[in-house]
């Protein structure tokens, strides 16, 4: 068989918000997107006989490391931002999981929630391009389960593999100083920032990308949207302005909607993104 155009790797998890349990993770939320954006999607996770597949879009490619548990968050919005408790971990994905035809994969995301994924999954990929979402390696659970921000301790090895690193602002408190080390020695490197837009990294010279105003209902996966997003745009066009343009209405429409429902096909991205160049 032939690999997907796109690869997502990490856990998909199960999200209890208030009253709700909903599906998530941000390797689902990319995978959503690849799709929506009409690219043939593979998805390489961990989860337990509770997940709910078949939520998942039917022509998403799904192969699972079986585990006893899925990973489970609570969240809770606090004045000071998102407080996430985890209560299950899935199994880890090693290199030996992922499918020998996928490595010939045009486009790989590595996405981890918490520290699952191995780094070195990237040089497996060596006829395409490799982004990292690179939340899940700066967070870990204390003992009561309280996700919280930890110091990456080795990178080199994954900076050396991947085209480009997504981070949000919040993922790397107290780390700005070595975070701005890695942007520089990145091709193209994003650093997300909510509300404010994002600051894009091309070859270690700093650009900011303005935000396209949004009406927020759920901003759970926005930032894996927006490198999903980033990288199918980059690789289409092979402008890494443009295609932060596009991650940037790629994430704002996505936070319109609980879950996935309001991310973006390529006909809603495209107007998007028309609206967005013209209010420039």
């Amino acid at each position: 068989m032939s690999a997907p155009d796109f690869v997502a790797i990490g856990h998909v998890t199960l999200d209890r918000i208030g009253e709700a349990t909903r599906p998530g993770g941000a390797a689902l939320f990319a995978t959503v997107t690849a799709h929506r954006l009409g690219l043939s999607v593979g998805l390489l996770t961990s989860h337990g006989d509770d997940f709910p597949l078949d939520l998942i879009p039917p022509k998403i490619e799904v192969v699972t490391v079986p585990a006893a548990d899925t990973s489970r968050f609570e969240h809770r919005l606090d004045p000071g931002g998102r407080v996430s408790h985890v209560r299950a971990v899935a199994g880890p994905l090693t290199m030996a999981d992922v499918p020998d035809d996928w490595r010939a994969a045009p486009l790989t995301l590595l996405a981890p929630v918490l520290d699952e994924v191995d780094p070195m999954i990237a040089t497996l990929f060596t006829d395409g391009a490799v982004g990292a979402a690179a939340q899940g390696w700066l967070r870990h659970a204390t003992s009561d389960g309280l996700v919280v921000p930890r110091a990456w301790q080795s990178p080199e090895r994954l900076l050396q593999s991947v085209q480009a690193l997504f981070l949000s602002r919040e993922d790397i408190r107290g780390q700005e100083g070595v975070v701005a080390e890695w942007f520089q020695r990145m091709p193209v490197g994003v650093l997300t920032a909510d509300r404010d837009g994002a600051l894009l990294f091309v070859n270690g010279e700093r650009y900011e990308i303005h935000p396209r105003p949004a009406r927020e209902v759920d901003p759970t996966g926005a930032g894996d949207v927006f490198a999903a997003t980033f990288l199918i745009q980059y690789q289409r066009d092979g402008d890494p302005w443009e295609a932060a343009a596009a991650a940037a209405c790629a994430g704002s429409l996505a936070v319109e909607g609980e879950g996935w429902s309001a991310v973006a096909d390529r006909a809603a991205l495209e107007a998007a993104l028309a609206d967005y160049r013209r209010s420039l």
